[in-house]
């Protein structure tokens, strides 16, 4: 899907780096329960049969913040959300907020080295983790969503940061020991 998503340019240059699409999916999953796994493997076969290209419908709906205009456009082509999924997706999206904040605060040049958080901070040229966050969770069957939220829900009351977890992996996969070594390691690179 990742492959076949089409620019208004032609293909991302992210597009060209699988290597760094594998380690971010799979620090991704790392953080989330079994149930919400096979629910969201589900979610890309239903997809696959129903010839719907997810990572273009992520894209299109994180044009909401970064393009108003072209979104308004293409919106009428995306599937519609319903009300207990948007609220789901609002909830776990706070919670994954305070998570990247808290992040930002104990490992800042591990952070800035990639988005800016918030979707206030959106433009054409910039996507925030939230408008990011919130164009994937709008891609999720409700089925997903609903576990997503269970399984974020579960580790912010057991004092677990799911984003956390995720960035331990990724740093790992580069070559760090833990997140406290690539901040000190980045810091040098400001």
């Amino acid at each position: 899907m990742f492959q076949n998503v089409n620019n208004v340019g032609g293909k991302a240059g992210c597009q060209q780096d699988s290597q760094t699409f594998k380690i971010m999916r799979l620090s991704q999953a790392m953080s989330w329960s079994e149930v919400t796994l096979v629910s969201y493997l589900e979610d890309l076969k239903e997809a696959e049969k129903d010839r719907r290209n997810l990572l273009s419908e992520k894209y299109a709906r994180m044009m909401k913040s970064t393009s108003p205009f072209e979104y308004a456009r293409i919106s009428h082509l995306l599937p519609p959300l319903d009300n207990e999924a948007l609220s789901l997706i609002d909830k776990i999206a706070e919670i994954e907020l305070e998570w990247e904040e808290d992040i930002a605060k104990n490992f800042p040049y591990v952070i800035q080295r990639g988005r800016p958080l918030h979707s206030s901070e959106d433009s054409m040229f910039a996507t925030s983790f939230e408008t990011y966050l919130r164009g994937e969770l709008a891609t999720y069957s409700k089925r997903t969503i609903k576990l997503h939220h269970e399984n974020r829900s579960n580790q912010k009351s057991n004092n677990l940061n799911g984003n956390k977890i995720a960035y331990e992996m990724m740093v790992k996969a580069y070559g760090y020991k833990s997140l406290e070594e690539a901040n000190e390691k980045l810091k040098g690179c400001v």
